[in-house]
């Protein structure tokens, strides 16, 4: 087995892209593709994520041929804890390769436009392009909308908390830090890890959500923890998403915050075309606002604009030995 991959990173979130050497991945759209993958090549995804090739954090892209009439290039993400449906700091960076990598084939200054398939749908890019270079991606999401909001739930060793529930791409729960007694800039970031696990356990045994498309989307990602900074007039927001019980995006998140720009929204705390700053843990922000409403089936919904960078971090070819005892990968929690 040799796999071959590019390595990149978004806002220092690593983003694997696998563009050879994988077994033939059947299935009639992109969606049914990671199904067929997860069920038949799921060691591929062990050897590229956890251990010793990778960490519980890490965040790959498996490249498959697009079956939209107008996309140029489709994906599926993988993870530590499994797959996903949408990847915003992922999606941001593809959309960069498949421009220097001769996806698209009318390229154009100052910006070219470039359509990703994933899961979830067809995603909408547009990476600057300037004498021969390519640099930031803005992506336009599939449509975001909030499920619920002021959600009561229990969650061992906090009580009954209230969260706010919402899709960007994949659903996810959405807490303010200072409900678990925290600050996102000053708290020990595996505290924040501790809270928002704890919360996952919750949501798995107590929330079941509905996609109205799909019911393959209906699925909660992880936990979206915020600085609480919601009124725009309060600037740039902190916000990190944490998948399963410790999977930390170093990202913002581009999934968790088009949700959270959903949100804010919904809550009338954002206008379309009204621009906020959302921050990682280290300083690295995502630019993000409403384009224009929408509904997805019977709720309101937002095309959500994300804007960032992804970075060539190097490139590689992953081998096996067969008498490599932990050749399926392990992690250390």
């Amino acid at each position: 087995m040799n796999i071959k991959t590019v390595e990149m990173h978004t806002n220092g979130d690593p983003v694997r892209l696998v563009t050879g050497g994988c077994p033939e991945i059947k299935g009639k759209d992109v969606l049914e593709k990671m199904k067929f993958f997860k069920n038949n090549l799921d060691h591929i995804r062990r050897l590229l994520i956890l251990e010793p090739r990778g960490h519980v954090d890490m965040y790959g892209a498996v490249l498959v041929e697009p079956d939209h009439p107008e996309a140029h290039i489709a994906a599926f993400f993988i993870h530590s804890s499994g797959y996903g449906t949408m990847c915003g700091h992922a999606t941001i960076a593809i959309a960069r390769y498949a421009v220097d990598h001769g996806f698209v084939s009318d390229v154009q200054e100052p910006e070219t436009a470039v359509n990703v398939q994933c899961p979830c749908g067809l995603v909408r890019a547009y990476v600057e392009y300037k004498n021969g270079k390519t640099g930031s991606s803005r992506i336009h999401t599939v449509p975001a909308f909030v499920f619920a909001t002021d959600f009561e739930i229990e969650v061992v060793g906090y009580g009954k908390l209230k969260v706010d529930i919402s899709y960007g791409g994949a659903f996810y729960a959405y807490v303010s830090a200072d409900v678990f007694g925290l600050d996102m800039r000053t708290s020990p970031v595996r505290h924040i890890i501790a809270a928002a696990g704890a919360l996952n356990r919750a949501l798995v045994k107590q929330v079941k959500v509905e996609h109205p498309d799909n019911d393959d989307l209906s699925f909660i990602c992880g936990t979206v923890m915020s600085d609480g900074k919601d009124v725009y007039d309060d600037g740039p927001t902190v916000n990190v998403m944490i998948c399963g019980d410790s999977q930390v995006s170093r990202s913002p998140c581009g999934s968790g915050t088009t949700g959270r720009i959903a949100l804010l929204y919904h809550k009338g705390l954002l206008t379309v075309d009204q621009p906020r700053e959302f921050q990682n843990l280290i300083g690295c922000n995502f630019i993000g606002k409403v384009v224009r409403p929408t509904t997805c089936g019977k709720f309101d919904a937002a095309i959500v604009e994300l804007k960032g960078r992804g970075y060539y971090a190097g490139s590689a070819n992953f081998t096996v030995e067969e008498d490599d005892p932990l050749k399926d990968g392990f992690l250390i929690d």
